[in-house]
């Protein structure tokens, strides 16, 4: 029976043997590292997708977030739901459709425009109410790359509306609230999340995070079939 990764690799041979070299690459080149088996093809991912090797330090995870994202994609039908459309325009359609997944936006809705302007807010802060209030959030893993102030409702939204995603992939990047939104998510424990300290990060970084989840949640789905 075949035990490799067939829908969440390239689809051709010269790909698979261009993103293996390159993975080794980031191997030797970091040799030690403080990651876990679950989490460092995760951070792999992330350097191969910016070639940064910051990022080995940077990532942080809390402690059940791989294992929460891995049990969220094999659950099947589970949602992403992101900041930006970029996101879910990044992340590969039959890689998601493998698993029953969809993925969710709303930051260029007219409602949520009409109602940043009128709160004097920002469009990711309505846009992750609106989430919430269809129902999307919960049991979804949430991905933010672009805008801290999406995080930081989201943070709110867990806090004070009992909003209870199953992973928070929380990656914005930029020069204000971006360190302190991800620092705060940090402090979450009841809900897992993987976070970039600091100012870097971006909607790749999040795209790269997901697919090696979607990644190890088919290694395990392949190794429970040589299994049965």
């Amino acid at each position: 029976m075949n035990t490799a990764n067939t829908v969440t690799e390239q689809l051709t041979a010269a790909g698979r043997a261009i993103e293996h070299d390159s993975f080794a690459v980031i191997d030797r080149e970091v040799a030690a590292h403080a990651y876990t088996a679950g989490q460092w093809p995760i951070v792999r991912r992330m350097i191969h997708a910016n070639a940064d090797f910051d990022f080995n330090g940077l990532t942080d995870f809390h402690p059940r977030a791989v294992d929460a994202g891995v049990a969220a994609i094999l659950s099947r039908g589970t949602r992403v739901v992101a900041d930006v459309e970029m996101i879910c325009v990044g992340l590969s359609a039959p890689r998601l459709g493998h698993f029953g997944m969809a993925t969710h936006q709303f930051i260029s809705d007219a409602d949520v425009i009409e109602a940043a302007k009128a709160e004097g807010t920002t469009r990711a802060v309505q846009a992750m109410r609106k989430a919430h209030r269809l129902g999307l959030i919960d049991g979804a893993i949430v991905g933010i790359g672009n805008a801290p102030t999406a995080l930081i409702e989201l943070v709110r939204l867990i806090h004070d509306e009992g909003a209870r995603p199953a992973l928070v992939v929380g990656m914005p990047v930029g020069f204000v609230s971006a360190a302190e939104s991800k620092d705060l998510m940090a402090l979450e424990n009841d809900v897992p999340w993987v976070v970039i300290r600091g100012r870097k990060g971006g909607s790749t970084l999040v795209v790269a995070a997901i697919h090696a989840l979607l990644g190890l949640a088919e290694a395990q789905e392949l190794a429970r079939k040589t299994l049965a």
